[in-house]
């Protein structure tokens, strides 16, 4: 499996609402069918994280700790 960048990542927790590596592809298609032309940077990221999803398994995706819960406790959680 190839390494995800950060920005891969980022872009995978905005879409996975469904919780899928199937929804989260079909999320992103969607989302890539509204770029705009200019959108060049978001296009390629977009390609990139979905040609590297393709080659995923469901296990390598269900393994990912995509959105990380942050509780109001977590130092992290206010800034």
């Amino acid at each position: 499996m190839s390494k995800l960048t950060i920005e891969e990542q980022n872009l995978m927790c905005i879409y996975s609402g469904s919780g899928t590596r199937v929804g989260l592809i079909s999320a992103l298609e969607e989302m890539r069918g509204y770029l705009q032309p200019d959108e060049v940077e978001l296009r390629e990221l977009t390609d990139s994280t979905l040609a590297k999803l393709r080659r995923m398994t469901d296990e390598n995706f269900e393994a990912l700790d995509l959105c990380p819960d942050f509780t109001p406790e977590d130092p992290a959680y206010g800034e």
